[in-house]
């Protein structure tokens, strides 16, 4: 299995932290990187940045067109005929990025996964599966895919993993409604979960990126 290509970015020499970011349905791996210049990252460790490009796949709802995707949408319902397969299989190839980051001297401690949207999605698909503790998890306008699944796959280890979750109020593509279910099973299962919601649709803003900013000082410090 290759590598997924990636766009890095370091803030400084020998990097402590990683975190792997990825991005949404449809957009690649330079959609977050103008975000470095917007985050606060002051007292924090050298970081180094991860953006990696999802495969190119048909998506059902867009009418099969080709793009850049963690996993086929098959209805706009979410939460109705996921693609489990591809859901794993991208697992298996984000996985693969947090080995590399390990094996250039990152410990697993250090790692954060965040992701927009099918990237929130592929870091909770990801990260509550890992055997270990990560630095966080970052999910920003997302949800929880194949939950029913992830009722028995989370692992012990994994709650020790601080999760930051962000949401639109007025989001049209992934409904609150979707992502509040989503907190609420992370934290009945024991997960300690930061919520932040705002007066937005499916997007980000300034109030959000001063407080993922606050959130990584306080996960990494």
């Amino acid at each position: 299995m290759s590598l997924l290509q990636t766009i890095e970015k370091e803030t400084g020499a020998n990097p402590a932290v990683a975190i792997i970011w990825m991005h949404g349905l449809g957009a690649d791996a330079n959609d977050f990187v103008p975000m470095l210049q917007e985050l606060d990252l002051r007292g924090l460790p050298p970081i180094r940045f991860i953006f990696p490009n999802a495969d190119t796949m048909p998506v059902t709802v867009n009418g099969g067109y080709v793009m850049r995707s963690w996993y086929d949408i098959v209805a706009t319902d979410l939460g109705r005929q996921e693609d489990e397969a591809g859901l794993r299989a991208s697992q298996v190839k984000v996985e693969a990025l947090i080995a590399r980051e390990k094996a250039r001297g990152i410990a697993a401690d250090k790692i954060i996964l965040a992701g927009f949207s099918q990237g929130s999605a592929m870091t909770m698909q990801t990260g509550l599966r890992q055997k270990e503790k990560l630095a966080g998890l970052m999910c920003l306008s997302g949800y929880l895919p194949i939950a029913a699944k992830a009722t028995t796959e989370f692992t012990q280890e994994s709650l020790a993993t601080p999760v930051f979750m962000a949401h639109g109020r007025m989001d049209p593509v992934v409904p609150l409604a979707r992502a509040t279910a989503s907190r609420d099973l992370l934290q009945q299962w024991g997960y300690n979960v930061e919520w932040h919601d705002y007066p937005m649709q499916h997007s980000l803003c300034q109030e959000e990126v001063n407080d993922i900013s606050a959130w990584l000082k306080r996960v990494l410090a």
